[in-house]
C-alpha cells in the first residue's frame, strides 16, 4: 500500500529522470479530490489521447471535455517527449477496471484478462496520457517512446515498484484499446531498462 508522492517529488523524480517538464498553470492543485480519495497507489496507466497537435491535446487533458472535468491526467506526454504536468491528485484517466488486474498489479504478477469493471481506477492509479490519434497508424517517435517509459520508471523507482506496475488502459477496463500502436509488454520492457 503505498501513498501517493508529493507533487513537489513527483517533478523531481521526473526531472531525475532526464525528463523536460512543463508546468501547466497551478497543476499541484488541479485535481478531482472532492470525487473521492487519491490512494492508496498501486499503478502507473498509459493511454493515448486520440488528438493530434501538442498545444490542443495539453488544454484538453487540463479541461477536460463535455461529461468528462479536467484534468484527465497527471501528465500529457506530447510528441517532442516533453511532460506537460496538468493536475495532481484524483484525475479522470482510469475509470472502472476490473479488481481482479488491480490485484494482479499489486502482487506485480501477470495480468489476467480484463473483463469487468467493479473498481475505481482514478483511485489507485497514477495517469500518463500520451499524444497520439490511437488510428494505429499515427507514428509514435522514439523521443516519445522514450519518455513515456522513463515518466513511468521514475514513478516505479519512487514506489520501489517494477515493470509489472506499469499497464494500459486496455489491460485495465473492457472495451479500451489505448494505448495504441506499441506493445505495453514492449513499454514494460523500456521501463524495466531504465530502472535497472
Amino acid at each position: 500500500m503505498a501513498s501517493p508522492m508529493s507533487a513537489a517529488r513527483f517533478l523531481a523524480r521526473l526531472r531525475a529522470e532526464g525528463l523536460t517538464v512543463v508546468e501547466v498553470g497551478d497543476w499541484r492543485h488541479h485535481n478531482r479530490d472532492h470525487k473521492g480519495p487519491w490512494g492508496p497507489v498501486h499503478g502507473v496507466m498509459l493511454h493515448h489521447t486520440a488528438t493530434k497537435g501538442t498545444r490542443r491535446t495539453v488544454k484538453l487533458c487540463r479541461r477536460g471535455r463535455d461529461g468528462l472535468p479536467g484534468p484527465l491526467c497527471h501528465g500529457v506526454i506530447t510528441k517532442d517527449g516533453r511532460v506537460h504536468l496538468v493536475g495532481y491528485g484524483r484525475a479522470n484517466h482510469a475509470g472502472d477496471g476490473d479488481d481482479d488486474v488491480l490485484r494482479a498489479v499489486i502482487a506485480e504478477k501477470g495480468l489476467p484478462p480484463d473483463n469487468e469493471a467493479n473498481t475505481d481506477g482514478n483511485r489507485h492509479f497514477y495517469g500518463l496520457e500520451c499524444e497520439n490519434l490511437g488510428d494505429g497508424a499515427d507514428p509514435w517517435p522514439e523521443v516519445q517512446l522514450e519518455a513515456i517509459a522513463k515518466a513511468a520508471a521514475a514513478i516505479c523507482r519512487h514506489h520501489g515498484w517494477s515493470e509489472r506496475s506499469v499497464i494500459g488502459h486496455l489491460e485495465w477496463q473492457p472495451g479500451k484499446v489505448d494505448p495504441r500502436g506499441f506493445s505495453m509488454n514492449r513499454m514494460r520492457e523500456r521501463v524495466r531498462a531504465h530502472l535497472k
